[in-house]
């Protein structure tokens, strides 16, 4: 098979197209002829061999980088019912890297059955960002008196969060970065689409208001956007933190406001989602919500063969949805 692989931790240029092994399911695993492949920011990170992130580091090089993957169930390993062969599905693979490649396996207790009116591509966006847009939402108070801040919602999460906060009935402010992105987010039905390279941005939502404040900022941004976002908050209005991609996940630090601000990443997002397996929880709701046609997620397609333009991008602020590679 053709896969990327990783042989130096370093730049996107490390990132190799080559022709390995097929790999070969084990017991209670599946083989999956890959036809969607996501991509995340933590894999630029990983990438490039930062410790101390949300997850860890690869021990072992070469290694081939991606843990979403979508596809057609084409090989099973041992004791897995044979019903799973030549079903449509999605699969989170956790830190088991695997995902860039023409074929990958895993665990079949990972894997979904990807809804009929639901592509490869749409679902790898479900599985990974849409089941974080899902857990961030869990803690946010949506409604017709809502009035809700989105930086970055011309991305993967930010499209989703537009998204069904408009289906609530809340007023919702988009932020995005030049005037493609900012017509993203307006035609995804945000009530003011504003481009945040403006300085003047604040003013021009405030304009829009008409005297009322903002209720919840949803902030996956951080740094300068986050401080001018918080600012329009009125008395009692919150701030829920998931991430601080302006400052770099390498070593930024989201900013937050005492009283104001949630970090709601991590254990917390998973006691709120409950149940045996908090993760498949807001996997299953994710991919039900796209089933449904309640949420759409965006995706921006690359080959496979061009992993390392598609980090490029991503780590540019270059891109618009979920990143997905295709084989």
């Amino acid at each position: 098979m053709h896969a990327v692989r990783l042989h130096t931790f370093g730049p996107a240029e490390n990132l190799t197209y080559e022709e390995v092994e097929d790999p070969r399911p084990g017991p209670g695993q599946v083989r999956v002829r890959v036809r969607a492949a996501g991509v995340h920011l933590l894999d630029t990170a990983l990438r490039e061999g930062v410790q101390g992130g949300p997850a860890p580091v690869p021990t072992e090089l070469p290694t081939i980088p991606g843990r979403e993957v979508a596809g057609v169930v084409e090989s099973l390993g041992e004791g897995v019912a044979g019903l799973w062969l030549g079903k449509r599905v999605v699969a989170h693979l956790g830190f088991v890297p695997g995902g860039y490649a023409e074929l990958a396996v895993t665990e079949v207790e990972r894997l979904h059955e990807i809804p009929e009116n639901l592509d490869f591509a749409g679902a790898v966006a479900m599985i990974g960002t849409g089941r974080t847009a899902m857990g961030i939402l869990q803690f946010a108070d949506l409604g017709p008196d809502a009035v809700v801040i989105v930086p970055a919602a011309a991305g993967g999460i930010g499209t989703l969060l537009v998204q069904y906060a408009k289906r609530t009935g809340a007023t919702v402010i988009g932020l995005a970065g030049g005037p493609e992105k900012v017509a993203r987010v307006r035609d995804n039905g945000a009530d003011l689409a504003v481009d945040y390279t403006d300085r003047a941005w604040p003013d021009k939502v405030r304009a829009h208001l008409g005297g009322r404040a903002a209720t919840l900022v949803l902030d996956g941004v951080g740094g300068d956007i986050a401080r001018e976002s918080i600012a329009l908050l009125g008395p009692g209005g919150r701030h829920l933190v998931f991430g601080w991609s302006a400052e770099g996940i390498k070593d930024g630090k989201g900013h937050f406001v005492d009283g104001v601000s949630e970090n709601v990443l991590g254990p917390v997002m998973l006691a709120r989602a409950g149940g045996p397996d908090p993760l498949r929880t807001l996997e299953l709701r994710a991919l039900t919500e796209a089933a449904s046609g309640r949420l759409t997620p965006a995706v921006q397609r690359f080959p496979l063969a061009e992993a390392a333009a598609a980090h490029r991008a991503l780590e540019n602020r270059g891109t618009t949805g979920k990143v997905v590679l295709e084989p």
